[in-house]
């Protein structure tokens, strides 16, 4: 298993990397002293809900409980870890079932359209650990006609449906990651984050941490502030 695990610590670290990708407004100080992991940790910070965004028209309940959503289709490897923490204490919640589905590496979603013929690629379902991640295998997702490049995502607790957003990427690194085969077969993208009528109504604290792997593709996180109920 080459997706990376995240202590306790490691989670901390990846909130305080969240607020600085989020922005000033992710974080809610309850006084003006200190800051970052060690405030996370002695409840100085409290973590604020994760924007809603639409759900979106491709979405299919009941989908596979699996880690690796890529069926056979090409593109750059991407993981990702996606941690749920409670908005109030900002603790990881575990047991959270993670809900997430993207186009593919040519802009197709399945059981949809030109991707009817398989009703399973880039979607799947994961409950996240003991430190509230949800890890998943897939590809950097691709464009469709009007919207900017995005990851839909669920996240259940306890049977209910307590965040519906989506998850978004740096114009900046799709630029960087569209110059490859198979990305690179297909025109220029329409829609970047600035134009995309979705990510301009919050999508800016939804955009995903990612950097490059060693073993090859990328790694994106972000952290997911919900409401138990």
């Amino acid at each position: 298993m080459d997706e990376e695990r995240l202590t306790r610590g490691s989670i901390l670290r990846l909130a305080g990397v969240a607020a600085a990708s989020l922005g000033a407004g992710a974080w809610k100080a309850r006084d003006s002293e200190g800051g970052g992991a060690a405030a996370v940790e002695s409840g100085a910070l409290t973590c604020v809900l994760t924007p809603e965004l639409t759900e979106g028209p491709y979405y299919i309940p009941n989908e596979k409980l699996r880690r690796n959503i890529i069926d056979g289709h090409p593109g750059t490897p991407l993981i990702l870890q996606l941690a749920v923490v409670d908005a109030s204490t900002c603790k990881p919640i575990k047991g959270a079932a993670v809900d997430i589905w993207h186009a593919d590496a040519a802009g197709n979603y399945s059981g949809f359209g030109a991707g009817s013929g398989n009703r399973t690629f880039m979607r799947g379902i994961q409950k996240t650990d003991a430190r509230g991640i949800a890890s998943f295998r897939t590809v950097y997702p691709g464009w469709y006609q009007g919207r900017s490049v995005h990851i839909h995502v669920k996240v259940h607790v306890r049977g209910n449906v307590v965040h519906t957003g989506q998850l978004f990427f740096s114009d900046t690194l799709t630029d960087r990651v569209y110059r490859n085969v198979p990305y690179s077969r297909r025109p220029s993208r329409t829609t970047r984050n600035a134009s995309d009528s979705i990510f301009v109504n919050g999508g800016r604290k939804s955009i995903l941490s990612v950097r490059p792997r060693s073993a090859g593709g990328y790694l994106g996180k972000v952290t997911m502030g919900v409401q138990r109920s």
